[in-house]
């Protein structure tokens, strides 16, 4: 019964990476392909390393694969905003057409020299 929870499990997983990839390669910037991603890929790769946890059990393997999956959910959010915000401070550009550009109003504080007033915007805005 574990194992066909595990192949479920490792399915789901797979399916979730394959998205992410099709989304890699689909998308027009590198803002959307950053979100996809960031976002398929952490899910499906957590659902694989945990799949691997629930076939091994508590052994240090299984142990290990959980410990896995922790790091990479804790991990690849970050660093994916580190990489958006990278981007967007070298200059790239999102595509026309998005909604709102709150990010360019901070970095316009920023660069008249209004750093609190900076500070407390990104904070209010989670930037």
């Amino acid at each position: 019964m574990t194992e066909l929870i595990a192949g479920i499990i490792l399915g789901s997983g797979i399916l979730f990476d394959l998205f992410g990839c099709i989304g890699l390669a689909r998308f027009p910037d590198v803002y959307t392909r950053l979100q996809a991603s960031t976002k398929c890929v952490t899910l499906g790769t957590a659902l694989i390393v945990f799949g691997v946890f629930i076939s091994e059990g508590f052994t240090p393997a299984g142990i290990k694969a959980l410990l896995v999956m922790l790091f990479i959910l804790a991990t690849s959010p970050t660093s994916a905003h580190a990489l958006a915000r990278g981007a967007y401070r070298s200059g790239i550009k999102p595509k026309s057409g998005y909604v709102v550009d709150k990010y360019q109003e901070l970095i316009e504080k920023e660069e008249k020299g209004d750093f609190e007033e900076a500070k407390n915007q990104g904070a209010k805005r989670g930037v």
